[in-house]
């Protein structure tokens, strides 16, 4: 296939007047929020949690735990298939970009990209191709080439001159810990990150990213209660600041606190030993309102969309293109 994919880039303020457009996926985490009666409250109390994890991290030079605000860009990632012919651009990913305000100093403070992950593939792939391939089998296993297109698409999206004139670091990734594998605490403590967590098999998600080039640890930060995932590209540790790596852990224990309360927001810290569970009942909820189940099923006829309207009609294309991928 001689024709370059191409990648468009468009930003808008996820903030309290925050309106999903009409290509956002609605179980997005910050379009999740911004539906129903309480979408303002939801918005405004999730920022100030936001702001608050924040200012307890970087509590250095901040006497009264205010001198920080976090400012946040829902980054829409659009891919011309068909360079040809102009208009045929396709909604692939949505990711995060923090930005940091220093009161203090009224500077504003470039943060990090990634941190949530909504791709419109992923979707495709895991609630639709592995449900229906597990469907009549005695034992779970993914299909062959599992993520192989999806993790190409990403590497060939990072690569891009978009991607280049738009950020100036990779992405990091900050999910939930998987609940079908143990975590075991090791010695390794970072004064941003907190405790580093390590286990012994790799998830699927893990695998998942893996082929979308990324790596992974786990760390569990100072008032935190459970080891978050991060995966990113280069080195977690050297290439962020404090301050960017605040950024991303503020906002995605916000996130996590909301949507996986039985383990982001247990009355019980994880100990040595931590296997994470959804089935558990010691925790608190926020007062932030968020419907579960209906984001589980909406998954589903998402990834159902995807499949007719993207697999479907640019298979034997995007078939091609991967088979002479060089990433």
């Amino acid at each position: 296939m001689n024709k370059e994919l191409t990648f468009t880039i468009k930003s808008i303020c996820f903030d309290e007047n925050y309106h999903p457009s009409e290509n956002t996926r609605i179980t997005t985490n910050f379009a999740n929020l911004a539906r129903g009666k309480s979408r303002q409250d939801n918005l405004r109390n999730t920022l100030k949690m936001i702001d608050n994890r924040f200012n307890a991290l970087a509590h250095w030079d901040n006497p009264k735990g205010d001198r920080y605000a976090v400012e946040l860009e829902i980054v829409s990632v659009e891919m011309d298939i068909d360079t040809e012919n102009s208009g045929n651009a396709i909604p692939l990913i949505e990711i995060l970009k923090t930005n940091i305000f220093d009161r203090k100093t009224n500077e504003r403070l470039e943060g990090i990209v990634g941190n949530n992950f909504s791709s419109y593939v992923r979707d495709y792939d895991f609630s639709v191709l592995l449900l229906n391939h597990n469907k009549d089998q005695p034992e779970f296993s993914t299909p062959d080439n599992f993520g192989e297109l999806h993790g190409k698409l990403f590497k060939h999206f990072i690569h891009s001159s978009a991607y280049k004139e738009n950020f100036s670091k990779p992405p990091v990734i900050c999910l939930s810990v998987s609940s079908s594998r143990t975590y075991h605490r090791t010695e390794n403590q970072h004064p941003v990150l907190g405790f580093e967590y390590q286990q012994d098999e790799y998830s699927l998600t893990d695998d998942y990213f893996k082929k979308m080039g990324l790596k992974v640890r786990y760390f569990m930060p100072a008032n935190s209660v459970a080891p978050l995932a991060f995966y990113f590209v280069g080195d977690l540790l050297s290439d962020y600041t404090n301050l960017e790596l605040i950024s991303t852990i503020s906002t995605m224990d916000t996130f996590q606190k909301i949507y996986r309360p039985e383990i982001y927001n247990a009355n019980s810290a994880a100990g040595k030993s931590y296997q994470p569970s959804l089935k558990h009942q010691d925790y608190s909820l926020t007062r932030i309102v968020y419907d579960r189940e209906e984001r589980s099923r909406l998954a589903i006829e998402q990834g159902q969309f995807v499949e007719e309207n993207f697999i479907k009609p640019y298979q034997a294309i995007l078939e091609q293109w991967s088979a002479h991928c060089a990433l």
